[in-house]
């Protein structure tokens, strides 16, 4: 990952000329923040990923904040959706429970997450990236995968060159940091994004992945959890190099399909395109509540809200799907699914709930659940939810009365109409 490139000249990532091989600062700005490597300008596979996405909007919009350790999250009882870098020297991170992220940084600001805010931003990124090439694999709402093969006569620039000059414009018009990864392959690049946040940019050439995955643990492989690492480990590997020595036979005859997976990667070979379409699997929505809750009538009217957000967006995704999933987390932190599959998609909250509510009620044995959440999967077009039929015969008047709900809320706010549990279907 360092060396000079085959011009001899280094690429400056803030002013985008170039400079002297041997120059440890730009000679036309000065910045230090110099792009070298012997394979920069024949690697043409990126990630892309935001730093701190969530926060850094936050501070973008407040200048108040930009000197402050920013948590964005979800109440006491939530989980830190991402914070700021100045709140992660405090040992805050990701996923961490807010009561714990509180007691490493009682200074810290508390912001609940604005996804409208972010996913808008999220689009104009997008659209950002496009603009280089039509592969853009997006993985989340801020990282995605890039494929700049071919591209060069059409930038009159390398990958790496055109994507130092769109990082700097996400800076300056969009106000957020992004990091790259620039390499020959999906996993490479993935983890080259990582190395150097924020503002990074660090290439891993095809000539140094066996050199360097060697001694990195084996959770740096995708798909390698806590589980599969455990049994790994047990067989003897801890390490990717121990992967490396075993060779594809023995992992093989070890792990079957995942050992010929595993050789490859540990090899650095990842024979997965770059997509522009990734098709929606589900469709969901849960919340973390202040206290325990246990009893029917405190749950099902949360019950009923989650179903009316995932209603909104199917609709507005154009898809409605067959399986409908009630999660449960109880307070000591185990998880509970329940699923129900129905010959005709739904695309309707009270669908969604009268069936949400029937797995709600098997599940009420006086056990304290801390999250509650409702999920649609076996998703298809929107055409094909809720079909008339003799057993439904109102219907009709059911999706009316849905579509203009939704429509008052888009024009008024949320809280514009309220639909008491009093006012669902009966059931037959």
């Amino acid at each position: 990952m360092s060396g000079s490139t085959p011009d001899g000249r280094v690429l400056c990532r803030d002013c985008l000329n170039f400079s002297a091989a041997l120059a440890q600062r730009c000679e036309h700005c000065g910045s230090p923040r110099l792009l070298r490597h012997p394979e920069r300008d024949t690697l043409s596979v990126a990630h892309i990923d935001c730093d701190a996405f969530y926060a850094t909007i936050e501070k973008r919009d407040n200048r108040e904040l930009m000197n402050k350790p920013v948590i964005v999250g979800g109440g006491i009882r939530g989980v830190v959706s991402t914070c700021c870098y100045i709140a992660r020297t405090f040992g805050v991170r990701s996923a961490m429970p807010m009561f714990k992220a509180r007691q490493l940084c009682p200074d810290a600001v508390i912001i609940k997450p604005d996804m409208a805010k972010y996913a808008a931003v999220s689009r104009q990124m997008r659209t950002m990236m496009e603009t280089l090439t039509p592969l853009v694999e997006p993985v989340s709402i801020d990282e995605a995968f890039l494929d700049l093969s071919g591209t060069e006569a059409l930038h009159g620039a390398s990958a790496a060159h055109a994507l130092a000059r769109l990082a700097r414009v996400i800076e300056d018009e969009l106000g957020i940091t992004v990091s790259i990864g620039l390499s020959d392959c999906k996993f490479l690049a993935k983890i080259a994004s990582d190395m150097q946040k924020p503002r990074g940019f660090t290439i891993i050439g095809r000539a140094e992945a066996v050199g360097f995955l060697r001694a990195k643990p084996l959770g740096l492989i995708f798909g390698v959890g806590a589980v599969t690492q455990a049994r790994l480990e047990k067989a003897g590997y801890r390490l990717i190099g121990d992967l490396q020595d075993a060779g594809p036979a023995r992992l093989v005859a070890q792990f079957g399909d995942e050992g010929q997976r595993l050789a490859r990667l540990a090899l650095g070979d990842d024979k997965r395109r770059v997509t522009p379409f990734r098709e929606t699997k589900s469709v969901s929505a849960e919340t973390t509540f202040a206290q325990d809750l246990s009893r029917l009538e405190e749950l099902e009217p949360i019950l009923l809200r989650l179903c009316e957000r995932v209603a909104l967006r199917l609709r507005r995704a154009d898809l409605c799907g067959g399986t409908i999933t009630l999660k449960l987390k109880t307070a000591r932190f185990a998880s509970r699914t329940r699923a129900l599959s129905q010959a005709d998609p739904t695309a309707l909250s009270t669908r969604l709930f009268a069936i949400g509510r029937d797995l709600l009620k098997a599940e009420l044995d006086g056990t304290p659940f801390r999250l509650i959440g409702i999920g649609v999967s076996n998703l298809q077009k929107l055409e094909a939810a809720d079909p008339q039929t003799l057993l439904n015969p109102n219907l009709a008047r059911e999706k009316a009365t849905e579509l203009a709900v939704m429509q008052l809320r888009a024009k008024f706010g949320d809280e514009a109409v309220s639909r008491g549990l009093a006012f669902r279907p009966k059931k037959k």
